[in-house]
């Protein structure tokens, strides 16, 4: 028997900042690009959850966010700090693990089989987890107790912020039925507007398709779907204790063929990605930029450097180059990702 958790510190960047400053608790605060007014470019990159009670989300861009709620505070990116806080975190967490995976900086996986015998008895962890990480980091973070991967991770969401959430093996099939269609890994906006037209709003529903339906539709994603649905995922925990590439991928609130939105935003995500290769005290050697169209085709480039980096300048050129044939496909925009890899200190 496979017992998984899956961590998720909450709002991370926000709380970290909230901490370090008291004066923020209560208000909300949005930390990505400088709004100027309404104006500004680039996204927010993550937001408290008083923020998000006017709308605002991860992801969004910065002029979206202003206007939504001018009197969020806008706080810079800090990645030197959320880097070092993430790793004291880790600490934290890698003595209750078996076995750990680092999913991102504020998400983590820990496999408890071997120490813990029960689901209880994982509770039991999941509780001291917390704590520790209150009383050591003043931080909370949301915990999903389950069979695999996948369920641990949408348990985790459950019942944010500060949640905890168990769902025994022989459970999931009854957790997820209710649930909408978005909690699914990849279900985005766009995905969940071509179920809902079919009529199909909860994972219960999406169960009375067939596989062939499924990847008739979305291709291999169908057929991920027609698993994910089923809360099946026999996925192994990655214990990677070397950092394989860094980047993050934005996707549109609407399909876009505005260049210039698609290239501001590209280089916003590639000065976030370079400041944690900096935080890390990294350097790369090869840049990857990713593009997905409104018919969900996903399409990558990569292109690896003579000598190795460590500077935005050098990314922005490069990966504003991968992007230029892209932005001549007549199909609308519905994400865009970067990312550096063969990393080396």
């Amino acid at each position: 028997m496979r017992i998984i958790l899956h961590i998720d510190l909450d709002a991370f960047y926000a709380s970290v900042e909230e901490r370090d400053n008291p004066s923020l608790k209560g208000k909300p605060v949005v930390v990505g690009a400088d709004p100027k007014g309404g104006r500004g470019r680039g996204v927010v990159s993550t937001c408290n959850y008083e923020a998000r009670k006017f709308g605002v989300r991860s992801g969004m861009p910065i002029n979206f966010a202003y206007r939504k709620c001018p009197s969020c505070i806008f706080l810079p990116v800090d990645m030197n700090k959320y880097v070092a806080e993430s790793i004291k975190c880790q600490e934290i967490f890698r003595k209750y693990a078996d076995k750990f995976e680092i999913g991102g900086i504020d998400e983590f996986y820990l496999d408890v089989s071997e120490r813990c015998k029960s689901y209880g008895k994982a509770e039991e962890l999941a509780k001291g987890i917390k704590r520790e990480l209150l009383e050591k980091r003043k931080l909370t973070c949301s915990i999903g107790i389950s069979s695999n991967k996948l369920v641990a991770k949408i348990a985790a969401g459950q019942q944010k912020p500060d949640g905890l959430t168990m769902v025994r093996a022989d459970r999931v099939a009854d957790f997820l039925a209710p649930l909408d269609v978005s909690a699914l890994m990849g279900v985005g906006p766009k995905t969940k507007a071509v179920l809902n037209e079919r009529d199909i709003r909860t994972i219960k529903d999406l169960r009375k398709l067939s596989r062939q339906q499924l990847t008739e539709w979305f291709g291999k994603f169908g057929s991920m779907l027609y698993d994910e649905a089923r809360g099946i995922d026999e996925s192994p925990l990655i214990e990677e204790w070397e950092v394989k590439s860094i980047g993050r991928q934005i996707t549109f609130p609407k399909d876009t063929r505005d260049k210039k939105l698609i290239l501001e935003t590209l280089m916003e995500i590639v000065n976030d990605s370079i400041k944690q290769v900096k935080a890390e005290k990294l350097k790369y050697r090869t840049v990857t930029i990713k593009v997905r169209y409104e018919d969900f085709y996903t399409t990558s480039k990569a292109k690896s450097l003579e000598v190795v980096h460590e500077d935005e300048k050098t990314a922005q050129l490069v990966a504003r180059e991968l992007m230029m044939p892209f932005l001549k496909d007549e199909r609308k925009v519905r994400l865009v990702g970067f990312s550096v890899s063969k990393l080396v200190k």
